[in-house]
């Protein structure tokens, strides 16, 4: 006959409920009581029914990730990191691809709430006031990762985008610049578009160099508006001598410019970008960087939803350490280079 979990808890010596919380992977049962509770499921054969499980307890043990691009070089390791810990805890994925539209975003909150989701990790996308009044409705606990909203009414893990983004900048005025360029993100952004503007205007300042609003260009974080916005410094009548880009692909797309005009990273270009993708360490001149803790931000977001889900008390806002990473891209800016 096929052993139940009401004979698990008789052969264990325990209750129907320390079973369960056994089941689900409860931190609140002891390492002795955890023991003889899986020894007693191993002797009996004990193979509980996931969905009849589900159905008493309330919960899929699914989780909705949204991302905004999954081609992005950036994502796959924040992804790997969710994984890594919703496999730990006996958690399925359910990833989903919203290309940063609000229409894709709405729909795959609906989607989740009709799948009885037991959380969601958002990833990356601006958090705007419609967006929070979709959140609000769903009533399904949600983390952000790698964004936050400006009043810190959600769970969040991300870094201080301003704080790396003036290390950045200051980096480059260490080595030397003085007129120096940022590919931004969108002008618009308060996730990681205006806190890195921020940064790299705070440094300047900071470094008595005046902030000039003709060195600023605002892109998309992705190649081909680091290439555009490069043409266009190219054109500048004083050219920067060093360039901070707001992403890894934005700072590609512009060295690739530059180098198929003729010119040399970093010989005449200092270029930094921001990420740490692993496109940045096997392009050539290799990128100096920011790096983000990207599967460190997957994985304490899915523990941090993981804990919300359990009724745990949990921080509402986790910053993670970012590093500078530096590589050959960048170098020191000595008398004999004329801003030409």
């Amino acid at each position: 006959m096929t052993a139940t979990i009401k004979d698990v808890a008789k052969k264990a010596g325990v209750g129907l409920g320390t079973v369960s919380r056994v089941l689900n992977n409860h931190p609140s049962v002891s390492k002795e009581t955890k023991k003889k509770v899986l020894d007693a499921i191993k002797e009996l054969e004990y193979n509980p029914n996931a969905i009849a499980r589900s159905l008493k307890i309330k919960t899929t043990h699914s989780i909705g990730v949204m991302i905004p691009d999954i081609s992005s070089g950036f994502y796959p390791e924040i992804v790997r990191g969710i994984e890594d810990v919703a496999n730990k805890y006996k958690y399925n994925i359910l990833l989903l691809n919203t290309d940063l539209k609000r229409e894709k975003e709405k729909q795959a909150l609906i989607m989740l709430k009709e799948k009885k989701a037991d959380g969601i990790l958002f990833i990356s996308n601006t958090i705007d006031y419609k967006l929070k009044k979709e959140f609000q409705n769903i009533n399904i606990p949600i983390v952000l990762i790698a964004t936050k909203d400006d009043n810190d009414e959600f769970y969040s893990v991300t870094i201080d985008n301003e704080k790396a983004a003036f290390e950045a900048t200051d980096y480059l005025i260490k080595l030397g610049h003085e007129n120096i360029a940022i590919l931004a993100g969108k002008k618009e952004d308060p996730n990681a578009g205006i806190p890195r503007i921020n940064g790299y205007k705070k440094a300047l300042i900071e470094n008595n160099i005046k902030v000039n609003e003709n060195n600023i260009f605002y892109g998309d974080y992705k190649f081909k508006s680091g290439y555009e916005n490069m043409l266009k410094i190219l054109k500048l009548k004083k050219k920067p001598t060093a360039i901070f880009a707001a992403s890894d692909t934005m700072a590609v797309g512009a060295a690739s410019c530059a180098m198929q005009m003729g010119y040399k990273i970093p010989d005449d270009f200092s270029i930094i970008g921001f990420d740490g993708i692993e496109l940045s360490e096997y392009f050539y001149p290799p990128l100096t960087t920011i790096k983000q803790p990207r599967y460190e931000m997957g994985a304490k977001g899915m523990e941090k939803l993981l804990k919300i889900i359990r009724g745990d008390t949990v921080e509402k806002s986790t910053e993670l350490e970012f590093q500078l990473i530096k590589r050959s891209s960048c170098k020191f800016r000595g008398d004999e280079i004329e801003t030409y």
